[in-house]
């Protein structure tokens, strides 16, 4: 087994990895899911801010943060996760399970969403389109990046792919802000 990642590179590649697929699985959703619709129903407006609303617009640039505290969760685990062949696998199925299906919180998509929620069951199980391939993206992209990270290629695409991600956010609030 190869050395498990320090916590400062298991934290950028963290950051990097989650804020990318979150951005682009969003993008994906928002325009696939029709989300503009979705989220402007009265069982879902109550809560849910409409897409084109600036902290919406803002979201990514918010994405580092989680990215953070993925690393500190992961970092005590990293000898299950990282150098094995299907680290990838175990890092998934912990975040569906815990962070998509088994929240401790009426989140919609998950066991106590459905019990507890109005929301209707079919509106909250299509949000799992994005959030489950959000989860199986970002596990096999870190997975794949922590136990290859002597690949520079890899380095620098996904450096820009980040620094594209939080630059269009910043982008598009300003052209908001000036009403365009």
């Amino acid at each position: 087994m190869q050395h498990p990642p320090s916590f400062a590179a298991l934290a950028i590649k963290s950051v990097v990895a989650h804020t990318v697929t979150y951005f682009l699985m969003g993008l994906l959703a928002a325009s696939f899911l029709d989300y503009a619709e979705r989220f402007a129903r009265p069982e879902m407006a109550c809560w849910m801010r409409p897409v084109a609303d600036p902290m919406v617009m803002a979201g990514p640039l918010f994405q580092p943060i989680r990215g953070l505290v993925f690393a500190l969760v992961l970092y005590p685990l990293r000898e299950v996760v990282f150098g094995r062949r299907n680290g990838w696998l175990i890092l998934w199925g912990a975040l569906v399970g815990l962070g998509i299906v088994s929240t401790f919180g009426p989140a919609p998509g998950s066991i106590e969403g459905l019990i507890y929620t109005v929301i209707p069951p079919g509106d909250q199980l299509v949000g799992w389109l994005e959030t489950v391939t959000q989860a199986f993206l970002f596990s096999v992209l870190l997975v794949y990046w922590v136990n290859r990270g002597e690949r520079k290629w890899v380095n620098w695409l996904l450096g820009s792919c980040f620094l594209v991600t939080m630059l269009l956010p910043v982008v598009g609030l300003l052209a908001h802000a000036r009403g365009m």
